[in-house]
């Protein structure tokens, strides 16, 4: 699953997400949303969210268990 609706994505999930620093190289972070960061319903490059390590990015995969 794609990380492009917000509704698909709640805290304690497992994502794979993309740092600022990484958007180039598109080199992905895996870890559990602790925070939603955007408020709109969808966004293109993947809605923002705070790891629970504190890391921000974009999800780009959800992890499915």
């Amino acid at each position: 699953m794609n990380g492009q609706l917000r509704s698909t994505i709640s805290a304690g999930l497992e994502v794979d997400i993309v740092l600022k620093q990484d958007q180039p190289t598109g080199k992905l972070t895996r870890g559990i949303v602790k925070d939603l960061l955007t408020n709109s319903p969808k966004h293109p490059h993947g809605i923002k969210v705070r790891l629970t390590s504190g890391q921000v990015g974009r999800v780009q995969h959800i992890i499915q268990k």
